[in-house]
């Protein structure tokens, strides 16, 4: 069984071919993702209406590639699966129609996949976890915890309030003229930093519950940033204390959710684009050890945006039966 997936909720145009092998080293047949930085670095952020076009340029020959490396033609398909939201709308609108343009031509089954559900079940592709598991979903636009108890069954057990931690990393970046994107750029530059150097706040420390808050320590950066004329080495010791006070939240915020589960879990589970920060993983892999649980995070290639995530979430509900009609409409929001 063969599954197409197509990406293009935000800057990455992705196509990936995945199919239903018990060997996790060939379950993905082809992952091809085209980022758009050089797009949108000049404008130190993703413009939207440039994403959009850019998916638009790009996609058809994306699809080809996947096709081509995973040696499949459209036809030995058994569906296609594409994300249908939460994103950018004018890009997850491009990736709906080619799709069901290709549906359409083959007669192939649909499935439009929440893109938060990608990341979700990235672990269970990668390291064929079974449910039920705790989940850190970390990127740019969301930060939440989860109860993952199987295919579209899940219970949030916390969220962001304000900024996700992807979101907040590139702001304090644009801050400090780091070029764009700025989470790996500061991961980089904190290498050479001192992470006592900066005193910041971790937000909702000790508070009830798990939600998670970055806006506030997003301000007292900006604080201190506009305080100084920065050097190379206070930018540095910036975005290693950012880091570090980000890890720490993350990593408390979690103990709050191990306690909160309604089952008895084996796994904490870590996935999106700040998963990929090695710090991060590092605070959180000493939680879990520290409550008796295995830590996972997806392979990097995985962690930030791809269609192979996407085509996987398509086969699951495939086989389970769960397909979408072509009336339905791409989601700007779309909550888990």
């Amino acid at each position: 069984m063969k599954v197409l997936g197509i990406e293009t909720s935000c800057d990455e145009t992705a196509a990936s071919i995945v199919q239903d092998s018990s060997d996790l080293e060939t379950r993905i047949l082809s992952n091809i993702v085209l980022s758009q930085i050089a797009e949108h670095e000049p404008y130190g952020g993703v413009v939207p209406e440039i994403a959009a076009r850019a998916h638009l340029h790009y996609l058809q020959n994306i699809i080809k590639q996947a096709l081509n490396e995973a040696d499949t033609t459209l036809e030995q398909l058994d569906a296609i699966a594409v994300t249908g939201g939460p994103g950018l709308i004018g890009g997850v609108l491009v990736g709906v129609m080619m799709a069901k343009a290709l549906v359409m031509g083959l007669q192939k089954p649909f499935i439009a996949v929440n893109h938060l559900e990608g990341h979700a079940l990235t672990p269970r592709l990668s390291h064929d976890l079974q449910f039920p598991y705790l989940l850190l979903l970390a990127s740019g636009g969301h930060c939440q915890f989860l109860e993952v108890l199987g295919v579209g069954k899940y219970r949030r057990l916390g969220t962001t309030i304000d900024d996700a931690a992807g979101e907040a990393f590139d702001k304090v970046a644009k801050l400090m003229n780091i070029d764009y994107p700025g989470g790996p750029a500061m991961e980089r530059l904190a290498k050479t930093g001192n992470p006592d150097r900066f005193d910041l706040p971790r937000p909702l420390k000790g508070r009830e519950g798990c939600d998670l808050s970055f806006s506030g320590l997003k301000t007292a950066a900006r604080v201190l940033i506009q305080k100084q004329t920065m050097s190379e080495q206070d930018t540095a010791d910036m975005c290693a204390s950012f880091q570090k006070a980000i890890a720490e939240s993350l990593a408390e915020r979690t103990e709050h959710a191990i306690k909160m589960t309604s089952t008895k879990m084996t796994h904490f589970v870590v996935s999106g684009g700040v998963a990929a920060n090695q710090t991060i993983r590092h605070y959180l892999t000493d939680i879990s050890t520290a409550n008796d649980l295995k830590f996972i995070a997806p392979p990097l290639k995985l962690c930030t945006d791809n269609a192979a995530m996407i085509a996987w979430v398509g086969l699951e509900r495939f086989k389970l039966g769960q397909t979408d009609d072509l009336s339905f409409a791409p989601k700007p929001r779309w909550p888990l």
